[in-house]
């Protein structure tokens, strides 16, 4: 059986109507968010480095992406009437005012990755990203925060989530000294992470809300994390000062494009496989995009160890594992 969703330009596209279907489908678009994920850090923490002012290139990033998204509106019709459904359903109270406000997650990701990665390196980054969005996709997905309603705590569930916890601190821990002295610090990604959790949920809702198109509720979460990031770069500005230099490598300045596949993607599929299996498969697409990148783009003395490889082979089967409920939803865990 085939059902019919609309695409962003408004043309039918058909997909497989079975929930094992869907639940493939979105944990591979997971899995390719998390990749872009890895990239975004890589990106976003250089660009940290070179304008010596953190919050500004979060804003930079953030804002890039609400830039290219407002100049999409004239041009898609889809999301003027995604946009127009959010609002008729804020009106309504059918989408709660505090279930836009996604942006702050994202805008705390980014913000994590300019100030946390050029002095604790990406790897205690991912680490405590990775912690707090696990253990928040939990209680998110108990909850019922994101659309597809409360989800059960299964064995699978929590034995996939330790499984990945365990597989990431391994694969991560010869990164674990890099931050010197300035372990106040990891409290930004923990922190970062359980907010994510956060975000794809109630991103999901507005999504929803936009009648299924993806890039409306991106456009929302990105309009609120600009308007945090920038309240943020003029506190910084007082205290701080503005940036020393200006990066003219044209690729730093893309992290607000690589944002947009991420975000568009988790509204889109935490529907169908909620918000821990989404962070999840995301987090196995975090290790793939970083041994990529470690393979074919390595920062000056970094290497592909063993650990590395295994840890990424053990959490891409915590996924898997993780995904059993789908299959058998009596092995709940009591309440």
């Amino acid at each position: 059986m085939m059902s019919t969703l609309r695409s962003e330009d408004g043309r039918p596209s058909a997909t497989h109507g079975s929930p094992s279907a869907r639940v493939k489908t979105g944990i591979l678009l997971a899995v390719a968010s998390g990749v872009t994920m890895a990239l975004q850090s890589r990106v976003n923490g250089r660009l940290g480095t070179g304008l010596h002012d953190s919050f500004l290139a979060a804003v930079v990033s953030f804002g890039g992406g609400l830039l290219v998204l407002t100049a999409a509106l004239p041009f898609s019709t889809r999301m003027r009437d995604g946009l127009a459904s959010v609002r008729r359903a804020l009106l309504a109270n059918t989408l709660r005012p505090w279930q836009c406000l996604g942006g702050i997650g994202g805008a705390m990701f980014v913000a994590g990755q300019s100030i946390t990665v050029p002095v604790l390196g990406v790897a205690l980054y991912t680490v405590g990203v990775v912690a707090g969005q696990t253990v928040s996709g939990l209680f998110v997905d108990r909850a019922g925060l994101g659309p597809a309603g409360p989800q059960p705590l299964t064995w699978p569930r929590v034995l996939g989530a330790v499984l990945t916890l365990g597989a990431v601190a391994g694969s991560l821990s010869g990164g674990l000294g890099a931050g010197g002295g300035q372990w106040w610090l990891f409290a930004l990604p923990l922190v970062a992470g359980a907010l994510t959790a956060v975000q794809q949920a109630v991103n999901g809702r507005v999504g929803e809300a936009a009648e299924g198109s993806a890039f409306s509720a991106t456009w929302v979460n990105f309009a609120v994390g600009t308007a945090v990031l920038v309240l943020a770069w003029f506190v910084s500005l007082a205290v701080r000062g503005g940036p020393t230099a200006v990066p003219t490598n044209p690729v730093l300045y893309l992290g607000g494009l690589i944002g947009i596949v991420f975000i568009a993607l988790a509204s889109f599929v935490v529907r169908w496989i909620g918000v821990l299996l989404l962070g999840l498969a995301a987090i196995g697409g975090q290790l793939i995009g970083a041994l990529l990148l470690d393979l074919f783009a390595p920062e000056p003395g970094a290497h592909v160890s063993t650990a590395t490889l295994v840890g990424t082979a053990v959490a891409l089967g915590a996924i898997a594992v993780a995904g059993l409920p789908f299959g058998g939803a009596k092995r709940a865990l009591p309440e």
